[in-house]
Formats: C-alpha cells, structure tokens, sequence
C-alpha cells in the first residue's frame, strides 16, 4: 500500500450535515441555502464588458517575473490603502494567487515545523488546513461574547510560549464580524513586541462595515509599525471576485524587522512566482469594480439583518448576536440539543441549510451561521421555517 503523508491523512467521513443534505437532494425536496458565500451566485449585477476588458491588455503576452508583482497592480493596491488613511510604499506589498497561499507565505517565512501561531475562536475553518499542510501547530485565544466580541487578551497570553511564533487576527473576523478595537491593538501589540511575535491581519471583509460607529475601531493593520505586521486581503472579497485568483500581503513593522522580512518573504515569492501576467495586468481596472459592487452587497447585508430583526422579537428564543461588519450573522438557540443537531433537523423538516457554529470551532453549542448574501426572499422564507421548527421545539 502506498504511504502519504500524514498532513493529509483528514478524515474523509462525510459530517451528518452533509449527509442529510445529500439524502434531501436525492429525494429531489427543495434546499433552502442560508450558507451561500459566493457573491457571483447571489444575484448581484456586475460589469462583465468592464471585467472582462480588463483581462484583455496586450501587454501580457510578455512575461516580466517580479517577485512582488506587477509595480503598477502594487501601486494600486497602495492608493486602495490611501483612501483608508494608510501610508505604504508598493515595496512593502507581495502579489499571491489567494489569502490562502498568502498564509502559506507567511506561516513559512515565520514559523519552523513545530511551531505555533495562535488564532481566534471561534473563526474561519480553513486555518486548520492551511497549518497542516505547512507543519505549524494552531493555539486558540478565545473571543468572549458580552453583548459584543472582544478579544480575551489574558487568555491569548496563557497560549504563549517559547514555540509562538506569530498572533493571527481576523478584522473583522468571520463569521462573528467583531472588528478589532484600538484598545485590543494596543494590548495586542504588547504582548507581541514583549514576545517577540510577529502580527498577522486578515482583512478581507474591512469593506463592509453594517454599523457605523467606527470610534472605537483599529483601522486597518497595514498602518502598524510598532511591531512586524503581516496584512492579507484581496479580489474576492473586496470586488466580490472570487474567481479572479488574487490577493496581497502588505508588510510593515519596525525598520530592521521590516526590512529582513521584505528580503526573505522575496525568495518565498520567487521561488512560485504564482501570480499570471493577465490577472496581474487586470487588478487596477478590476480593484475599480469594488465601487459598483460594494454597494449592492452592503445593502443586501444590512437589508437581511433588518429581516432577521423583524423576526426575532425580544422574546423570541433564538437571539441575533451583534455584528460590526461582514457577510455573515451569527444566531444563537436554546441549550436543548447541540448546534449540529439543530442544523441537521432544520435540514431534514424544512429543507433549510444552515452552518453549525462547531464548524467555526465555537466553543459553546447552539450556534448556528447565517449568509447575509443570500437573496432576500430566499433569506425570509428560510428564516421563517427555521424559527417555526425551533418554536415547535421550545
């Protein structure tokens, strides 16, 4: 028998979610998905002569390799960070394929076999894979929920120790949509330059912002020099383009730190050179698009909130909890049975698809995620049959 390696060895048991959704689609019943998080299959209207235009620049039918990327795809990623206050220089921004091997750069460029990164919890399920596949060990510092999020910053601290390499924040974090607050950057970046950890932000959802109070609010990691800061973002969230693979690191910190990060993160970065001529060519026209699109989907968020309040009175049993920005709404249930419990009668009675919280490492049960990209009146009449079932039950 042939031998693979074991950072590959996940299980492949489908989950009970997934198989009570597959019982329904074989039985040919209707599926009502809440979980959809794909913008191009949610009814938003896009520019394809635009879009597609700007894939057809001549210019790339020559291959000039840089490690970082094309300067003038750099150079607007730079004035994208201008209009949020931010000063970089395109020197200090990689060009990669996805947030996803931006994350393998970076977990390479800082971490041993061995070593640890802590992230929140709860947040995005992908993080497990991604620290499998490049031989890190994952720490959880917890998100504590008291009418909003914050970060647990004496419990990120017991998580430290001599095999910590680096604090991974999500801003705002998905699916809580809990951005970060100037007083947690402040104890995070403590913490981080008495520890010597370097700070990575995924900002991929800093666009869409539901609720307007920004007073308390971080701003945007890339600004921060205090410590060796790592910032992700990219197309797919930012103009909804998910199938046009690209996506940055901006990096910033102290001189000395910055500067050996920006030489070796170069190697990393030569040695793939992932990023086509055409997409690279592409993303000055195509980040441009962000300003059509962002628009109908925060409306289509804010308008599927106003929904989910309208149908959750202040004695209803199932509880909204509060969110700053994303695409995502976190509700919670009664204690009578666990979250993916929940999830898979709601799938079987009513054909309604949901995600559990437990999928986004929630550690408490009776969570369930909602996409707040979902049409509207997809959005109600799956609501309305989820919350009659959860009525039934209480």
């Amino acid at each position: 028998m042939h031998r693979f390696a074991s950072r590959t060895d996940w299980s492949q048991t489908l989950n009970p979610l997934t198989t009570a959704l597959q019982e329904r689609r074989d039985r040919g019943l209707p599926i009502l998905d809440l979980t959809e998080s794909n913008p191009t299959r949610c009814g938003f209207i896009y520019d394809p002569d635009e879009i597609l235009k700007a894939l057809a620049d001549p210019r790339s039918l020559t291959y000039s390799p840089d490690p970082r990327g094309l300067l003038a795809a750099r150079i607007a990623i730079r004035d994208y960070y201008a209009e949020r206050s931010v000063e970089i220089e395109p020197e200090q921004i990689f060009l990669t394929t996805s947030t996803s091997e931006a994350y393998s750069h970076v977990f390479r460029l800082l971490a041993d076999p061995g070593d640890k990164i802590l992230v929140p919890q709860p947040s995005y399920p992908l993080f497990d894979f991604l620290a499998r596949l490049d031989v890190v060990h994952l720490a959880r510092y917890p998100l504590d929920y008291d009418d909003s999020w914050r970060i647990d910053c004496e419990g990120l601290a017991r998580n430290i120790d001599s095999r910590a390499r680096a604090v991974l924040v999500v801003n705002p974090n998905n699916p809580t949509g809990s951005f970060l607050h100037r007083d947690e950057l402040e104890s995070l970046l403590e913490c981080c330059t008495s520890h010597g950890l370097a700070l990575v932000g995924d900002e991929v959802f800093a666009d869409y912002l539901v609720d307007e109070d920004s007073r308390a609010r971080a701003g945007s990691l890339a600004a921060t020099r205090e410590a060796l800061t790592f910032t992700l973002s990219g197309l797919s969230k930012i103009s909804a383009l998910p199938q046009m693979k690209l996506a940055w690191i901006v990096v910033n910190g102290p001189a000395e730190a910055l500067k050996e990060a920006l030489v070796r993160l170069e190697v990393i970065a030569d040695t793939y050179l992932s990023v086509s001529a055409p997409l690279a060519r592409a993303l000055p026209r195509l980040l441009e698009t962000r300003r059509a699109i962002q628009p109908q989907i925060l409306n289509r968020v804010k308008g599927n909130l106003r929904c989910l309040d309208r149908h959750l009175p202040t004695d209803s049993p199932v509880r909204r909890l509060n969110t700053e920005g994303g695409w995502y709404a976190v509700l919670r249930l009664p204690a009578l049975k666990g979250d993916e419990e929940w999830a898979v009668e709601i799938v079987r009675r009513e054909g309604v698809l949901s995600h559990p919280g437990h999928f986004y490492d929630f550690p408490s049960e009776g969570h369930l995620v909602v996409s707040l990209l979902t049409p509207p009146d997809i959005f109600e009449e799956g609501l309305q049959k989820m919350l009659g079932l959860v009525m039934e039950r209480v």
